[in-house]
């Protein structure tokens, strides 16, 4: 008969008939003759014959308790389940990742082969303990892998682990919970209207390339994907359908970002620069292309065109990211809200927008402020409010 100590589990009646409690029957702990160790031994909800064999009986009796409380909760894995191999799981949920874009497949992919699979391949999901992952995770940061990297690296085992607990093969994810290094985000670089100039001057034949992506807030995919057709100069907008990467060593065309299709709006000096670009090319040609005629390429595109415009101006530590950034503010110092923001740069919601610009838009608390304080019956302290913003601080205290 299962015995059930102070350190475990309580089981109910109803469950604890799944692993018998019986004198004789098969779900039980009992001594192996042939060697002395003790064998717990239990029915899975499936009705098979089950064992493992234990050195102390107390550790058989845990086991044997865990299985059915598991059991009670539904959460019940064979144990022989998860010996299954780390690099199976990952081979597993790899293959079934069908549904995301090659770009980001590949990026997945530069996670698992030189972090992962090194280290966790030959492991049995059930032996991978939160205590050996987090020392790992702790080792990494140490030997100056990033805090950004770690945390990948940690989400994308964390969603293996997933997938293995999906397909019974583990009761638990040991990735959860663990502490991650912090990661510090660099706050964003805008390029004053100045500076912008000088930039797009300094690149010569290319600044408009420069000048577009910094006043439409295009992703460089989305721009590099950009074709004759997607341009209405009647309405002066561009259309947004599709995005490149480079996968591997071939540029694949996928959807955008949020994989919707969208207009931006290009200020009238731009026009005749676009205008120059598509005259006489076919709806599907490329808009902007490499020197060779080819789709621009990121690297090679920062190496020819922003590396030296950059050098030229005078201006150092750009990235060719910091040109959304860029266009983010120059359209909320012309004016715009934040749904106008978050509709040009692409982003799924206006959160988005604001988690990563929302110093932008601090200005905007003194417009509310006076604003509403024009609203509010007109109170001595308020008209004392008003002299200060209308004839300044000193005129307001003396008179």
């Amino acid at each position: 008969m299962l015995k059930l100590g102070r350190h475990l589990r309580y089981v109910p009646p109803s469950v604890r008939a799944w692993v018998g409690d019986q004198e004789g029957d098969v779900s039980s702990v009992k001594r192996d003759p042939r060697d002395g160790r003790w064998l717990a031994r239990w029915r899975d909800p499936g009705g098979a014959q089950r064992k493992k064999s234990f050195r102390r009986k107390v550790d058989a009796e845990r086991f044997l308790n865990d299985l059915t409380a598991e059991m009670a909760h539904g959460s019940y894995v064979d144990p022989a389940a998860g010996k299954v191999s780390f690099r199976s799981v990952a081979a597993r949920w790899a293959s079934s990742r069908m549904h995301l874009k090659a770009s980001t497949s590949d990026r997945y992919a530069s996670i698992v082969r030189p972090h992962l699979i090194p280290k966790w391949g030959g492991w049995s999901v059930n032996r991978m303990a939160t205590r050996d992952i987090a020392e790992w995770l702790n080792g990494l940061h140490a030997a100056g892998v990033s805090a950004g990297t770690v945390r990948k690296v940690h989400r994308v085992l964390s969603l293996m682990l997933d997938a293995a607990i999906a397909d019974s093969l583990i009761g638990r994810n040991p990735a959860r919970g663990i502490r991650l290094p912090r990661q510090v985000a660099s706050p964003p670089r805008f390029l004053s209207g100045e500076e912008l100039g000088r930039l797009v001057t300094a690149a010569g034949p290319d600044g408009d390339e420069l000048a577009l992506l910094a006043v439409t807030g295009l992703r460089f995919g989305e721009f590099a994907a950009l074709r004759v057709g997607d341009f209405d100069e009647r309405r002066r907008r561009l259309m947004i359908r599709a995005s490149v990467s480079v996968v591997g060593s071939s540029m694949v065309s996928t959807t955008p970002k949020t994989h919707r299709t969208r207009e931006v709006s290009v200020p009238p000096s731009l026009v005749p620069a676009l205008l120059s670009r598509a005259v006489g090319r076919p709806a599907d040609a490329v808009l902007f292309t490499s020197s060779s005629g080819q789709v621009l390429r990121l690297n090679n595109w920062r190496r020819r065109v922003f590396a030296l415009a950059c050098k030229g101006a005078g201006i150092a530590g750009l990235k060719p990211h910091d040109l959304r950034h860029t266009a983010a503010s120059l359209a909320v110092r012309s004016g715009a809200n934040v749904k106008v923001v978050q509709r040009m740069l692409g982003h799924a919601s206006a959160a988005m927008t604001l988690d990563a610009y929302s110093g932008l838009f601090d200005d905007d608390l003194d417009v509310v402020a006076l604003a509403m304080d024009a609203l509010v019956p007109q109170t001595r302290h308020n008209e004392e409010a008003i002299a200060v913003d209308e004839h300044g601080g000193n005129e307001a205290a003396t008179g």
